[in-house]
């Protein structure tokens, strides 16, 4: 399960054997069923997790009661609520396996060790943490500045996978809509 994290972090910067083995050392493996809420909102996360298989979603409840998933994320790569998570505060999202998830995760005081051992794994993280802000700075400004259905065109070319895998509620809710807005974008473009 290891090797899809050591493939990714060695895109990014040299990873030496002794940071491989660090890197299993740290890294638990986990393999949960579909539906499962890994980390609750109302409680401090507890774990950075990367996703070796399956699909993970970040949501929160509106003040209607309604769910609004905020990240979808498919493998490889990390997801937790990251301010929380590198803060150690209690969050106002809900981490839940979509499907069944095959995972790693790491708590932060074993991330911190983690980074002190190894200036790799420090670079890595930061990279990962800056990789995050940029995300969540374009996910605004995408949901502020295209359309409902450019918002999916755009998903369709970069994550298609996602829409294979994941119900149609939680992606029209990623896309800022509702599931009756989504399936009429979907039959516009299948014409």
């Amino acid at each position: 399960m290891h090797d899809q994290l050591h493939q990714l972090i060695s895109k990014n910067v040299k990873l030496s054997d002794s940071d491989r083995v660090l890197c299993t050392q740290y890294f638990e493996p986990v393999l949960y069923p579909k539906n499962r809420i890994i980390e609750e909102e109302e409680k401090i996360p507890r774990y950075l997790y990367f996703v070796v298989s399956g699909f993970v979603r970040l949501f929160h409840y509106n003040d209607k009661g309604d769910e609004i998933t905020t990240h979808i994320n498919c493998p490889p790569g990390f997801i937790t609520s990251y301010s929380h998570f590198t803060s150690q505060s209690k969050s106002d999202e809900n981490l839940e396996c979509i499907t069944e998830c095959e995972l790693l995760r790491i708590t932060k005081p074993d991330l911190d060790l983690l980074m002190q051992q190894s200036s790799v794994f420090k670079d890595f993280s930061f990279l990962i943490f800056q990789q995050s802000l940029s995300y969540n700075e374009q996910r605004a400004k995408e949901l502020a500045t295209l359309t409902a259905e450019k918002r999916y065109l755009k998903l369709m070319a970069q994550n298609p996978e996602i829409l294979h895998n994941v119900p149609m509620q939680y992606i029209a809710s990623f896309l800022g809509m509702n599931p009756k807005s989504l399936s009429r974008i979907r039959k516009q473009i299948v014409k």
